[in-house]
């Protein structure tokens, strides 16, 4: 009986993961999830944040990730997702420049007609990717 699961993780770009995974741990609108083979499917949209999983060989990968959608399915997890990057790819110099663009358009000394929805996304994505591309595994 296989104790792996495919995971894949798409955007309309690119695939950034295919591979095998022990366990995939998932960002979740309603809170965090995990998913092992054999689980029960399920749908459900996802937030910014970390996708962690264990791939074949015990090692933790981790990949930020821009909103979307899973899939679970016994012995797969599909994430599409407005945005995905691997924790090694992270541009750490522009994550900073696009978190202080967005501080400076939330603090109101901008612009007078600021889409505040958009800045503080910005500000979500770019906090995450820096968090991501600063920890230690």
């Amino acid at each position: 009986m296989p104790t792996n699961i495919k995971v894949e993780i798409v955007t309309p770009e690119k695939t950034v993961v295919s591979e095998e995974a022990q366990i995939v741990m998932s960002p979740g609108i309603l809170g965090e999830f995990g998913v092992l083979c054999s689980h029960t499917p399920f749908l459900t949209t996802l937030k910014t944040g970390t996708v962690r999983y264990i791939d074949a060989n015990g090692k933790e990968r981790i990949v930020f990730i821009s909103s979307g959608f899973a899939e679970a399915l016994p012995d797969r997890v599909t994430i599409l997702a407005e945005s995905a990057e691997r924790r090694r790819d992270i541009d750490v110099k522009r994550a900073k420049a696009a978190l202080e663009r967005a501080e400076k358009r939330l603090s109101g000394k901008e612009e007078s007609d600021i889409d505040f929805t958009r800045a503080k996304a910005a500000l979500d994505r770019a906090l995450h990717r820096i968090k991501i591309a600063s920890s230690v595994t």
